[in-house]
């Protein structure tokens, strides 16, 4: 089942009544059946009809069909090419809708190793040697600075 799309505003319907108007005067001028152009353009003769008459339930892209068969197209490039309110819109200072500048941290010093590069002989050893060094802190030795606080044996208050 189709999807449904949300009503036009009366103004937006009675435009879209008036682009198939044209879209028909057009095909009228040309000396075109409806049979020819719904052939060309890809539809059957009703939905054609339906275009015709401005129905909002034709896709956009059977707009641009018939319009296609029609040659009148490139018209299409018109539209939204000069638009006054949108760029006044994006060139606005909108409040709450500055961009915030990041706050970048120093990146953190990097440790130089106090010892050669280990050899072959020692890479086994080397996984134990890296607590050697003084500023390793231990699991053991963060757990002591923890206090731990005891709840009452009696639960909690209600």
């Amino acid at each position: 089942m189709a999807k449904k799309t949300a009503p036009l505003l009366p103004g937006t319907e009675l435009r879209l009544q008036q682009l198939g108007e044209r879209l028909r005067l057009g095909r009228l001028r040309r000396r075109l059946t409806g049979k020819q152009v719904a052939e060309r353009a890809g539809m059957t003769p009703v939905t054609l009809r339906s275009l015709e008459k401005g129905s909002s339930g034709v896709t956009m892209g059977a707009y641009l069909a018939v319009m296609q068969v029609l040659g009148a197209d490139k018209d299409l490039d018109l539209l939204l090419k000069d638009d006054p309110l949108g760029r006044s819109l994006q060139d606005a200072a909108l409040p709450g809708q500055s961009r915030a500048t990041k706050q970048i941290s120093p990146p953190a010093p990097r440790r130089r190793a106090s010892t050669p590069a280990p050899s072959e002989k020692t890479e086994s050893s080397g996984a134990s040697n890296w607590t050697a060094d003084d500023t390793f802190v231990s699991a053991d030795n963060l757990a002591t600075l923890i206090k731990i606080s005891r709840p009452d044996k009696k639960g909690p208050a209600r």
